[in-house]
């Protein structure tokens, strides 16, 4: 085994950081949704590649890619309060939930490929056109966009539940829901406040998915491993844990790339899921 470079090694750890900001961008909407309310939203996936595939279809009409929030984000908002309004329309469990949205997100896929086909697809902008060259490292502008909207989304969703009223109220339900109500706590529009936030949340990431990486429908389930991993390492309905840990992903399985070869680097990941769950089985609790 030939050890690389310095510089390739550092390139490598750059682009661990740029994918592992993904990673947490994705879960963060999940961690959330798991933790707080009890829903493990397999769909959340399927929502961020039909918002990759939206914003790659308004920036063929000519709508400036990072302008697409100002549709994305509402029209997914909308998209989650309603799911979460008929998951407790109809008491769904934590268990059947999973089994409901893993129907979903085939019915989400399924409609992407009748309309955008089963091809890859690449979003073309002038974003992907700016990368500098920072202490002899390649810096892309789609992935420094990725970046910048992870950390600053998940400080974000962190200073909301610390520090205002409506943070401290889902905290409180999702310990105990009986009492939080007692006390006032309007525990529905909450949820419904929170799993749309969850959803315009997977929105974001579908524009970071689209600016950085080729979309076809079946990808859906490719990120669903690494992501649930990430939740996992960093603990349930956690704002910055999932980005932390994402990161530590995406690294380690850059370097593993790089010291090794690229057929390793999704075991990277499961081991170290399966490492914590060993020595801290109540981890994700």
């Amino acid at each position: 085994m030939t050890l690389p470079s310095a510089t390739l090694l550092a390139q490598s750890v750059l682009s661990g950081v740029f994918v592992g900001a993904l990673y947490g961008l994705l879960g963060l909407g999940l961690s959330l949704s798991w933790g707080l309310l009890r829903l493990i939203n397999l769909a959340h996936f399927a929502f961020a590649f039909l918002a990759a595939y939206l914003c790659y279809q308004l920036a063929g009409m000519g709508m400036d890619p990072l302008a697409t929030l100002a549709v994305i984000v509402p029209a997914f908002f909308v998209l989650g309060a309603a799911l979460q309004a008929a998951m407790a329309r109809f008491a769904i469990t934590p268990f059947n939930s999973l089994l409901v949205t893993f129907g979903l997100t085939g019915i989400v896929e399924a409609l992407i490929q009748s309309i955008w086909t089963a091809d890859f697809r690449k979003l073309e902008s002038s974003y992907g056109e700016h990368r500098w060259k920072v202490a002899g490292l390649y810096v892309p502008l789609p992935e420094l966009i990725t970046l910048a909207l992870a950390v600053g989304l998940s400080f974000a969703v962190w200073a909301v539940l610390r520090y205002t009223d409506f943070g401290r109220a889902l905290r409180a339900s999702a310990e105990d829901a009986p009492i939080a109500a007692a006390f006032g706590v309007h525990g529905r529009r909450n949820a419904l406040l929170l799993a749309g936030t969850c959803s315009a949340l997977a929105g974001v990431a579908g524009l970071c998915l689209a600016l950085g990486f080729m979309l076809a429908p079946s990808q859906i389930y490719a990120w669903v491993g690494v992501v649930f991993a990430a939740v996992m390492l960093g603990g349930l309905g956690r704002a910055l844990a999932p980005l932390v840990a994402g990161i530590v992903i995406g690294v380690s399985e850059a370097v593993t790339m790089a010291v090794t070869a690229p057929s390793w680097a999704p075991l990277v990941s499961f081991t170290l899921l399966i490492a914590i769950l060993l020595v801290r089985p109540g981890r994700a609790a």
